[in-house]
């Protein structure tokens, strides 16, 4: 190579290090100015407000009137010049108004489904299954602080260091979780979970790869035949994602009471009854906890019951629920395989009852759940129906459980089993047969099916 084109090339490479170099302290040191005027701006705007007036107006129409404020503030004397980010700005100030600080931007990106501030210096957000870092900056640890007390105050909660742990949900469906110094070391931590607004059917879950189009059909059947389900899987597998879908099944006429610690589920049906648990308060009174909301569910002659997590001693009302005269009810339990959710289930019954013995509870157990639908999440952040299980009863104290459909891992593939499920006879005594035969005819077949 000629030493002048070497030349031009080496200084070519040269300048692009030193502008790529300079840009980065550039866009920090604007960063940091952004970042330096929003107290200033802020405490300014909140003066020249009527707070009554503003908690009114919706999020855009607050923000043009912080704007016309902003262009006010500017011609003052003491005013720290804002060149040409007033939107921005005046869009942050909202957002500290409402309490959301620096992480408001991220909840109103809809490819945002979870939220996680580490503390002061790390913030994470995950974005088609995938967790990466973002630059999201608190100034300092009590705007970190006031940032999650202003988040718990939004839901009537309270975060201090008497009560520093919160379980809630935002306006938008939301579940935040929220833990604060001192047992947060690094700053308060703050975890939010968000929703699709009107969730997924199962034919979206289809589409996106989460289920074969058959499996649809199976859950289609329980559903609408009244069958007791348990969805199953780990932390973030789409438990709750799975529970909504299946509800879509259910009939417009029944009347359906959910429970959940912090109201998740999204039913579409016009006669749902959502009840909520209830933390004690900071002077440890005042508890209701999802044992004592089913006992009282029980009263309110629900024809299902849906339960967003079972996770204590509750499951003894649960599973005598689904025994006595309320099929079709659903429940979603932390489980790693179809088989361990009933060994769990066993446990938690066992915790509500003290002195049963483990065969009575076993039979309890198999007796109430006839479905067991597991998830997955995967390490390429995709979540996957792996398990549609039969629980077909005991063979001597051995709960007999079948996969009506699998996934396979190492091919990628779902694959039928082509059993006969044990409660074919209730399906077809509930007018369900056909739906039942339809869905089931790939799996006769014997395929594995992509």
């Amino acid at each position: 190579m000629p030493r002048s084109i070497q030349r031009r090339r080496a200084r070519f490479q040269n300048q692009h290090l030193s502008d790529r170099d300079a840009q980065a302290p550039i866009h920090v040191a604007a960063q940091d100015r952004f970042e330096a005027v929003v107290p200033f701006y802020h405490q300014r705007v909140l003066d020249s407000l009527d707070a009554g007036n503003a908690t009114a107006l919706d999020d855009e129409e607050l923000t043009r009137l912080v704007l016309q404020i902003l262009h006010q503030l500017e011609t003052t004397v003491d005013a720290p010049p804002i060149g040409g980010v007033h939107r921005a700005l005046a869009r942050r100030i909202v957002d500290e108004m409402r309490g959301l600080g620096p992480i408001g931007p991220l909840l109103r990106d809809p490819d945002i489904s979870d939220i996680l501030v580490n503390g002061l210096h790390s913030v994470y957000v995950e974005k088609n299954g995938m967790l990466s870092p973002v630059d999201v900056r608190f100034r300092d640890f009590d705007h970190l602080t006031r940032v999650a007390q202003r988040i718990a105050e939004g839901v009537g909660r309270q975060v201090d260091e008497l009560n520093p742990m919160c379980d809630a949900r935002l306006e938008d469906g939301s579940r935040v979780n929220i833990i604060v110094p001192p047992l947060a070391i690094d700053g308060a931590a703050i975890s939010i979970r968000r929703f699709r607004p009107g969730g997924f059917s199962l034919e979206d879950l289809s589409r996106g790869g989460a289920m074969h189009r058959g499996m649809v059909g199976m859950l289609e059947v329980a559903t609408r035949a009244k069958l007791n389900v348990v969805v199953s899987g780990g932390t973030g597998a789409g438990k709750t994602t799975i529970l909504n879908a299946l509800s879509g099944m259910i009939g417009e006429e029944e009347r359906v009471v959910t429970l959940e610690d912090a109201a998740e589920l999204n039913l579409q049906q016009p006669h749902v009854v959502r009840l909520e648990s209830r933390a004690p308060s900071s002077e440890g009174t005042g508890e209701i906890t999802m044992r004592d909301l089913l006992k009282n569910a029980l009263r309110m002659r629900p024809d299902r019951i849906v339960v967003g997590e079972v996770r204590g001693a509750e499951a003894l009302e649960a599973m005598q629920a689904m025994n006595t005269g309320h099929p079709g009810s659903m429940v979603t339990v932390h489980a790693n395989s179809p088989r361990d959710a009933i060994s769990r289930l066993e446990y938690l019954v066992m915790m509500g009852t003290g002195d049963m013995p483990l065969s009575a509870i076993r039979n309890q157990v198999v007796s109430a759940v006839d479905l067991v639908v597991h998830a997955s999440r995967f390490g390429d952040g995709r979540r996957r129906v792996v398990a549609i299980t039969d629980v077909i009863g005991l063979e001597g104290e051995v709960p007999v459980l079948e996969d009506i459909w699998s996934y396979d891992s190492a091919s990628d593939r779902f694959v039928c089993s082509g059993s006969r499920p044990s409660f074919a006879e209730r399906v077809s005594a509930a007018g369900f047969g056909d739906l039942l035969t339809s869905s089931m005819s790939a799996a006769r077949q014997g395929l594995e099916i992509n």
